[in-house]
């Protein structure tokens, strides 16, 4: 004769929710397997003229990712099943109970978005000075003596090494002469 306690209880709603909250790393796990194959299926897919392709060629860094992204997903999937577990983060030197800083939010996207507007007409020697001194003030520098100077001298530094070290083309603007 078999009695209530001799049936295992069969499993109910909240023991699967409480299953898939102490695993919910497999979120991760198949964020990273979607990744991986999707970058996989583009390289995998590429159209490469073979007389255009060097040494490596353009599909070599993409099926490295994307494996790599595959071997970290099946990693990371077996380190969870086994009961590995994620550290809790500490958290940053924030205070959670202060509202969140819209003037400087709204003061950073003004500056990258009007910096994104001017860098075909003026260049980006003058639009990335712009935004480099509009990011310092909205972050809260008020060093209007080297502040400019600063970041005029960072701009053209970034211009150059794209411009004319690593041979990406940026908008001169009306400095192109000069420059």
């Amino acid at each position: 004769m078999t009695t209530q306690t001799d049936i295992p209880p069969a499993e109910t709603g909240g023991e699967r929710r409480s299953w898939l909250r102490e695993h919910s790393e497999l979120g991760v796990c198949a964020l990273l397997l979607a990744l991986g194959v999707l970058v996989l299926t583009d390289a995998l897919t590429m159209d490469v003229d073979i007389a255009q392709r060097g040494p490596v060629g353009p599909k070599t860094v993409p099926i490295v990712v994307g494996a790599g992204l595959l071997v970290i997903a099946a990693l990371l999937a077996l380190d969870v099943l086994r009961g590995g577990r994620g550290q809790a983060e500490g958290g940053e030197d924030i205070d959670l109970s202060e509202p969140a800083d819209w003037r400087t939010v709204l003061l950073l996207a003004g500056v990258f978005l009007g910096a994104a507007v001017l860098i075909e007409p003026l260049g980006f020697p003058i639009a990335g000075a712009l935004l480099f001194w509009g990011a310092a003030y909205a972050l809260g520098s008020r060093r209007i003596d080297r502040d400019p100077l600063i970041a005029a001298g960072l701009s053209l530094v970034t211009y150059t090494v794209f411009n004319n070290l690593l041979g990406v083309p940026l908008p001169g603007g009306p400095l192109m002469g000069v420059l």
